[in-house]
């Protein structure tokens, strides 16, 4: 029952998953992996035992074809991007963190104040690390706010965005908003989105084949399953 009384009503994906559940369930009995005394519960959550029972039942009925070298080589060539890695920025940041009660007029306005510094900076790589070191709220500042070689994936997307898919290096022209506050940004150095070599990535298609395969094999199991209840009845 649902609070104000009515039924509860189940999605389709959960309606589907607990009739699959039940379909493997009642195969491990059959199977003798599992005592005829155990059930599925009311809200489909199935028993530690019933868990381990279909899961040595799946290993012994499913035998998914091992990807061989020529179906890895096709399926990296249709899903090149998937296994790219991504473009990678040497950065470094200063930052003016945003927190409650602060008053982000002044905070931006000293930002930018230190922006303009750093920009006419006779020395600017030495300016932006002293600079980083005494005002920066990051645990970064420590090391003259250098974050290193980072990708998108890394940081915040707002970050990110103002950040990636640029050619320029340098001290950016303006200040960086992000969730965590304000950052003055210095990119050092970009390395562009490359392809990894076959070597590198064919493991991980190697895997994801597998993982397709297996799916495939256990939706042909559970439609015979079905198959096999529908005659039984």
């Amino acid at each position: 029952m649902t609070r104000g009384g009515g039924m509860a009503t189940i999605d389709e994906p959960e309606s589907h998953q607990r009739v699959c559940f039940e379909l493997l369930h009642r195969q491990a009995q059959r199977a003798g992996l599992l005592g005829a005394d155990d059930r599925v519960g009311p809200d489909g959550v199935l028993s530690e035992a019933a868990a381990d029972a279909i899961e040595a039942l799946l290993e012994h009925e499913l035998h998914p074809a091992e990807p061989d070298e020529e179906a890895c080589r096709r399926h990296y060539a249709a899903h090149a991007a998937r296994f790219e890695r991504g473009e990678r920025v040497h950065a470094c940041h200063i930052l003016f963190a945003v927190t409650p009660g602060v008053d982000v007029r002044a905070l931006s306005a000293r930002a930018e104040r230190m922006l303009i510094e750093l920009r006419c900076a006779a020395d600017r790589e030495a300016g932006f690390a002293r600079a980083a070191r005494e005002s920066s709220n990051c645990p970064s500042g420590a090391h003259g706010g250098d974050l290193g070689w980072i990708r998108m994936a890394d940081c915040a997307p707002e970050f990110a965005r103002e950040v990636f898919g640029r050619p320029e290096t340098g001290l950016l022209p303006r200040l960086v908003r992000s969730r965590f506050g304000l950052h003055i940004v210095d990119v050092r150095s970009r390395e562009p989105a490359a392809p990894p070599s076959w070597a590198e990535v064919r493991d991980a298609v190697a895997q994801s084949l597998r993982r397709q395969a297996w799916a495939t094999a256990l939706r042909r199991y559970l439609a015979e399953l079905a198959a096999n209840a529908g005659t039984k009845r």
